[in-house]
Formats: C-alpha cells, sequence, structure tokens
C-alpha cells in the first residue's frame, strides 16, 4: 500500500521533480513503477520471512516485525505531516499493525498456555470390556 501512495504521488511527476526529489536512481532503475524496497534502495526478498518451524518463535518472530511497521508507519506520518491525504491511509495502516500485534499476542498466550498444561501419559490401559463380539 505504501508502494502505491509512492506511485500515486509521483505518476504525474517532470523528470525536475524527480531529480529533485532525489529519484533519479530509483527512476533509473524502476521508472514509477511500484518495486517493494526500504528507504535504503534494499529490495525486498523472502529472507525477511522468519519461519522456525517452532510457534512461540515464529509468534515472537511476528510481533516484532508487527512493531517494526508500527514504527516505519509512524516515521513516514512525521515525513508527511503536511499531507493528510497521505497520512491518513498512513495511520489506518499504523492502526492495523497495532491490532495485528494484539492477535499476535493473543495467539502467544494460548500457545503458551497449551505448553504449559499438565500432559497425562496412561500406561497398561487396558479396556474395561473387549468382548465387543465382532470376533464370534
Amino acid at each position: 500500500m505504501v508502494g502505491t501512495i509512492v506511485h500515486q504521488l509521483t505518476k504525474d511527476a517532470t523528470i525536475e521533480e524527480i531529480e529533485a526529489a532525489g529519484l533519479a536512481p530509483y527512476y533509473t532503475d524502476h521508472g514509477l513503477d511500484v518495486y517493494p524496497s526500504s528507504a535504503a534502495g534494499v529490495p525486498f526478498t523472502a529472507a525477511y520471512i522468519a519461519c522456525k518451524g517452532d510457534p512461540i518463535a515464529n509468534l515472537q518472530e511476528d510481533l516484532a516485525a508487527e512493531q517494526k511497521a508500527r514504527a516505519t508507519y509512524e516515521k513516514l506520518i512525521n515525513l508527511c505531516r503536511d499531507n493528510p491525504d497521505v497520512i491518513d491511509p498512513l495511520r489506518f495502516l499504523r492502526q492495523r499493525e497495532v491490532v495485528h500485534f494484539q492477535r499476535f499476542g493473543e495467539a502467544l498466550r494460548g500457545v503458551q498456555d497449551k505448553l504449559a498444561q499438565k500432559k497425562f501419559y496412561m500406561n497398561d490401559m487396558k479396556p474395561y470390556n473387549n468382548d465387543c463380539g465382532c470376533n464370534n
């Protein structure tokens, strides 16, 4: 969504405006198309998606990702403080990250509660009635 906002803001920009905004290197590589990358120009990669095969580790990673996204939206809001048409969708996205963080936190607590439950293993279980009549 942020890429779409940037595209909408730059789609009618002149070459002079692009250069003045410091976007010439981006324009050279991608034109005005949406290309997911960090503010430093590092392209998005699947390496950003961390999964360990452990529900607690994965949920902790999800919680951290939501907080990082929220912090990024706050910084973008600070940079766009004079443009309410940009700030409103960014505020929505920031709030969505807060809600996601809360839901991941609830899921983590649920997993931790489940793992903390005592487990009972019964040895020598014998059926109380093995005569079902199906072998006759």
